[in-house]
C-alpha cells in the first residue's frame, strides 16, 4: 500500500539499483559498489538527487556496463549516450544521443532546474559545454548480441524525497539515430511523491508498453504491492521472450527488483531514526 507522505515525518533512506536485464558479464558486485556509494551519501544526510547521480556515475565509469565509458558502438561506429533523472517533486531532465560525454547523468541533473526538460544530439553537447561539463571521447566497446547491461538507480533520502536515474549507451547493432526507453518519460522511468520505477531491457518493448508509468499506476491505483505490480507489468505488457526488468522504490520499505531474465540488482535501507 502506498501512503501519502507527511512533511513532519522522517523517512528511512534507501536505494535500489540494477545492472541491466539480459545476459552479460558478471556485474553483481559492481552494482553493489554503486549502492554503497548511494548509502554513504544518504547516511551523511545527502539528498536523493545527489545519491542517485553519484551512484549512477559509478556505474557510468565502470566499463562493464553499457553506459558512459562502456557504451556500445552504434552501427556507424559512433558512441552515443542517453540518460535521465526524475524527482518526486516533479522535476525532470534527460539527454539523448550525446557524443563525448562520459557522464551524461550529470548533464541530465543540470536540466532539473531549467525551463526545458530534455536535449538531444549536438545541441545537448553544446549546452553541456556552456555548463562546464567534461567533454572527452568515450572509449566504448564492441556490440554484443543479446547483452543487457544498462544501469539505473532509485534513491530515497531522509526527507522522503525520491530520485530516479538511468543511463545507457543504447543497444548493440542499432543505427546512430535510434532512441530507446531510457530518456523517454513513462517508458524507462517514472517518479512522483509516492513511488519511483525504472525499467531496463529491450527498449522498444518498454517504450511501446509505457512500462514504468503503467507499473507505477498499477501500484497507486490498485494498491498492489511493488513486487506483484512489477511481475504484472512484465507478464502482461511484455511479449514472451523479450528481456525486461524493473526496479521500484516507494516512500516506505526497501526497494525491489523483478525481471524475466538475468538482472543483477541490489538494495539498501538505513536504520529507522
Amino acid at each position: 500500500m502506498i501512503l501519502e507522505w507527511c512533511s513532519d515525518s522522517m523517512a528511512v533512506p534507501a536505494a535500489v539499483a540494477h545492472g541491466g536485464a539480459g545476459p552479460g558479464p558478471p556485474r553483481q558486485r559492481n552494482v553493489e559498489t554503486a549502492i554503497a556509494r548511494a548509502a554513504n551519501i544518504l547516511e551523511a544526510g545527502g539528498s536523493a538527487v545527489e545519491a542517485a547521480v553519484e551512484a549512477c556515475v559509478i556505474l557510468e565509469d565502470d566499463p562493464v556496463f553499457n553506459a558512459g565509458t562502456g557504451a556500445v558502438y552504434r552501427t556507424d561506429g559512433s558512441v552515443l549516450l542517453d540518460a535521465s533523472l526524475h524527482t518526486s517533486d516533479g522535476r525532470m531532465g534527460f539527454v539523448i544521443a550525446m557524443r563525448d560525454t562520459p557522464n551524461p547523468i550529470r548533464v541530465a541533473a543540470d536540466l532539473l532546474d531549467e525551463e526545458i526538460n530534455g536535449l538531444a544530439g549536438d545541441g545537448a553537447r553544446v549546452w553541456a559545454d556552456s555548463k562546464g561539463h567534461l567533454k572527452a571521447a568515450v572509449e566504448g566497446r564492441p556490440p554484443r548480441v543479446g547483452a543487457g547491461d544498462t544501469v539505473g538507480i532509485i534513491t530515497r533520502d531522509s526527507t522522503g524525497a525520491l530520485a530516479c536515474a538511468t543511463s545507457t549507451g543504447g543497444t548493440s547493432y542499432r543505427p546512430a539515430g535510434r532512441v530507446g526507453d531510457v530518456p523517454l518519460p513513462g517508458s524507462g522511468f517514472w517518479a512522483d511523491h509516492n513511488l519511483a520505477v525504472a525499467a531496463t531491457g529491450v527498449g522498444e518493448a518498454i517504450t511501446r508498453s509505457l512500462l514504468s508509468y503503467k507499473v507505477h499506476d498499477k501500484i497507486i491505483s490498485t494498491e498492489s504491492t511493488i513486487e506483484s505490480a512489477m511481475q504484472w507489468g512484465i507478464n502482461e505488457l511484455i511479449d514472451d521472450g523479450v528481456s525486461v526488468g524493473l526496479i521500484s522504490l516507494a516512500l516506505e520499505g526497501e526497494g525491489a527488483g523483478h525481471s524475466n531474465t538475468e538482472m543483477p540488482w541490489a538494495a539498501w535501507m538505513g536504520e529507522s531514526p
